[in-house]
Formats: C-alpha cells, structure tokens, sequence
C-alpha cells in the first residue's frame, strides 16, 4: 500500500495573545517592594553613618560666643606697653617758635603760650608769699639739647648712660615741648640745678601750690623712668595738648632703666 501522505500544516508565526499566570504578578509585585524596602533601608544607614563623620555645624551665636573679645576677655592689668624711648627718655617734637611767649625780661627764656601765662601767674602769687622763683630754662631746641648732651657728655668724660641720667638726647627733652622749665630760688642761686633746691623755700612752696597753676614735678625720686631725681624741672600740664604730649610718661607701668 501506499503510504498516507502526512498532511503539510503551515506554521503560524504570530504569538497567542495569551493571559498572563495572576501568581506571577503576585511574584514580581512582591519582588519589587522588597528590593524598595531595603533600598530604602540601606540609604538610612548611609545617611546615619554621614551624620556621624561629618563634624557638627556651629551657629553664628555659637561661633560668637567662642571667639575671644576685649569684652569678654578685657587685657590683663598686669599687661605693659612700654613707650618707644632711649635711655628711660621719651621722644618729643620741637615746639613751632610762633607758639612761645617770653617769661624773663630779656626774652631769652620762652614757654609755650599758655604755660608761659600760667608760669607769670605762679611767679607773681609766689612773690607775694615772699618767694622768688627764677625761670633757669625752659624752651630748647633739638640742636641746644645736642650740645647739652654730647658736648657736656665728652667734657665730663661721662658715659652715655650716666650722661642720660641727668640729661635727655637730642629729641628727648621734655623742654622741645615748651612745656618744661628748670625753676630755682632767687634767695638760694646755690641750689639751683642741685637736689639741694628740694631744702629752699621755693621748692616747698612749688610742692603745696604748682598743682594749682597745673605743673607738676617731671622726675620725683624713684621714678618710673629711671631718671635721677630733679626736684628744679616741672612741667605744664593745664590743657588738652600737654596732657597728650606727656601722656606716655605719665602711663608708664614699669621701670625703663638707662642702658648702654
């Protein structure tokens, strides 16, 4: 017998529109929310271990309350700003020649204007007392005090810093300001530039009535600056720019000691 023929069935390309197994949506819903979860969980732990590493931020008032101020912190009492000087003396501008007047009758010794006034005054009320004060030196320039200290300083054959004890360097002298002047007793011209002029009567009575016409004693005993004793030199201290002029001085808080 023949053979039957098997039947040639053409095949059919295009997928089945089938509908899709429900557990397997189960399956992949169940997948994705677990994957979420421990996304989630794993940003957390990352977020925390940041937190922790990661220095804390200051606030501003924080900040503020740290930083160190004058206010918080003032300077200590005990702190010493100690002048720029040489040899214990102090620096000093020249007063301009327009601003002194005269204080003897020659003219030779000059003040600043309203020292110069005060000084007269001072002399005047003294002399009723029966006391005569003598001007010996007020005003100098920086080339008279160069003379005064180097000149002086090689006649003697002095050292510069035994020289300084007594007189100031050029630039240094209280008398460039117009303000100083050396005062001796009329009655005792032996005394006068000594320390034997603390014993005369006018230095007594310069001691209970100079503050009055505002001088005051430049160089006590002991003082600050480490200057030798003169109770002859005084200073005007009666206005705004005196004050200022001898401020340093008068503001030192230690002994500034002359040395070589």
């Amino acid at each position: 017998m023949d053979e039957i023929p098997v039947a040639q069935r053409k095949v059919n390309t295009t997928p089945q529109n089938k509908p899709f197994p429900f557990s397997i949506f189960l399956a992949l819903g169940s997948a994705i929310i677990t994957m979420s979860l421990f996304w989630l969980f794993s940003q957390t732990q990352s977020s925390q271990s940041q937190q922790q590493d990661t220095p804390s931020v200051t606030t501003s008032e924080t900040v503020s309350d740290n930083i160190p101020t004058t206010e918080n912190n003032p300077p200590s009492s005990d702190t010493v700003e100690i002048p720029e000087n040489i040899l214990g003396h102090l620096g000093y501008e020249q007063a301009p020649m327009s601003e002194l007047k005269p204080i003897t009758a020659d003219g030779r010794i000059k003040l600043r204007t309203k020292a110069a006034e005060k000084f007269l005054e001072m002399q005047s009320d003294a002399r009723r007392d029966g006391i005569t004060l003598v001007a010996i030196s007020g005003f100098r320039t920086i080339d008279d005090q160069e003379y005064l200290f180097f000149n002086i300083k090689e006649q003697r054959k002095q050292e510069t810093s035994k020289r300084a004890e007594v007189s100031a360097p050029p630039g240094y002298s209280e008398h460039h300001t117009g303000y100083a002047v050396d005062i001796g007793d009329g009655n005792a011209p032996a005394t006068n530039l000594n320390t034997n002029f603390e014993q005369t009567a006018a230095f007594r009575w310069l001691e209970a009535n100079a503050a009055k016409y505002s001088f005051e004693l430049s160089f006590p005993e002991d003082n600050l600056q480490g200057i030798s004793y003169e109770p002859w030199h005084w200073r005007f201290v009666g206005d705004t720019h005196s004050l200022e002029t001898f401020y340093k001085a008068r503001e030192l808080k230690t002994n500034l000691q002359p040395q070589m």
